[in-house]
C-alpha cells in the first residue's frame, strides 16, 4: 500500500481532486447509510442542501489528496491568522490547536511544522488504525521534522501533556467523539452530542493557548489556505459548560464555510465502549 501511494503522489493535485470529487459523489450515490447521516446532520445545523452539497465532492478530496500530502512535493499553503501563532509563541505559551472535521486536517499540522516546527514543534492525536498495514502506512507517512503522533491511549494523552508542560504545540480534533467515560454530552447544533473532555483539559492543566484552526481547501488544486484563530474566551472549569463553549466554537467555524464539513461524520454516536 505504501507503494501505491508514493505512485499516486506524483500525480498533480489537481488531478487527484479531481478524483476525490468523483469518489465523494459516487459513495454518496451508492450509500444510503452515509447519505442519509449527511443529510440529516446538516439539517440538524440548520443549513440548506445548498450550503452542504460541495461537502460531498470535498469528502473524496480529502481521500485523494493523502497520497500527495503524504509523500509527494510540498503543496502551496498560506497562512490567514499566522500573527495570533506567533503572538503564542512570543509568549513562550504552549498551544492547544482544535481543528474540526473539516478541511484538510492534514495539512495544518504539517504547515505548522514547517513554519513553526524548530521554535515549537507539535504533537498530533490520532486514532490508530486497526488494521496493521494502514496503521504502518500512516506511521511511515507522517514521520516528517518537528512533527510527532500521539495515540489516543493513556500513554498518548501523558504525551500531549509533557508536550505542552515544555512550552510546545498539541493539535486534536475536538468533535470527534471519544471513548466512553471520556467525554460529556453537550449540545453541538442544538442537539446532544457526546464530546470530549480532553481539549479543554489539556488547556487548563498546562495555561496553553487555545487557538482554532483549519485547512481550507482551494480550488482547482491550487493548495490551501490555513485559517487560524483565538477561542476567545477562558474556558470553564465546569467540563460540561468547557465542552458546550468548545462545540460552539465549532460551530461559528464550521458554519463559516459548511462546504468543507465532513457532515457524513457519526456525530452523534454512542461512544465506545473502550478506555485509554
Amino acid at each position: 500500500m505504501i507503494t501505491l501511494f508514493r505512485v499516486l503522489s506524483w500525480l498533480p493535485l489537481w488531478l487527484l481532486h479531481g478524483i476525490g470529487w468523483g469518489l465523494g459523489w459516487l459513495v454518496f450515490a451508492l450509500s444510503p447509510t452515509y447519505r442519509r447521516r449527511f443529510l440529516a446532520n446538516c439539517a440538524q445545523a440548520g443549513l440548506a442542501w445548498r450550503q452542504c452539497r460541495g461537502a460531498v465532492g470535498q469528502a473524496g478530496q480529502l481521500v485523494a489528496e493523502l497520497p500527495r500530502l503524504w509523500f509527494g512535493r510540498p503543496v502551496p499553503v498560506s497562512w490567514e491568522g499566522a500573527g495570533y501563532v506567533e503572538q503564542a509563541l512570543a509568549a513562550g505559551q504552549g498551544i492547544v490547536f482544535l481543528t474540526p472535521h473539516m478541511g484538510s486536517f492534514e495539512v495544518t499540522a504539517q504547515d505548522y511544522a514547517a513554519r513553526f516546527g524548530a521554535t515549537q514543534p507539535i504533537t498530533v492525536l490520532f486514532r490508530p488504525s486497526r488494521q496493521p498495514a494502514l496503521r504502518q502506512l500512516v506511521a511511515t507517512a507522517r514521520q516528517r521534522p518537528h512533527l510527532q503522533t500521539a495515540p489516543t491511549t493513556l500513554a498518548g494523552v501523558k504525551q500531549l501533556i509533557k508536550a505542552l508542560r515544555q512550552g510546545q504545540s498539541v493539535g486534536l480534533l475536538p468533535d470527534q467523539v471519544p471513548p466512553n467515560g471520556l467525554g460529556v454530552w453537550a449540545p453541538f447544533f442544538a442537539r446532544d452530542a457526546y464530546t470530549m473532555t480532553l481539549s479543554a483539559r489539556l488547556a487548563q492543566q498546562t495555561g496553553a493557548a487555545v487557538l482554532l484552526v483549519w485547512g481550507e481547501r482551494l480550488s482547482w488544486g491550487r493548495g490551501y489556505r490555513v485559517h487560524a484563530r483565538p477561542l476567545g474566551a477562558e474556558l470553564p472549569q465546569d467540563p460540561v459548560a468547557a465542552a458546550t463553549a468548545i462545540n460552539a466554537a465549532m460551530e461559528q467555524v464550521i458554519t463559516a464555510c459548511p462546504g468543507q464539513y465532513l457532515w457524513g461524520y457519526a456525530r452523534y454516536k454512542q461512544p465506545r465502549q473502550e478506555k485509554l
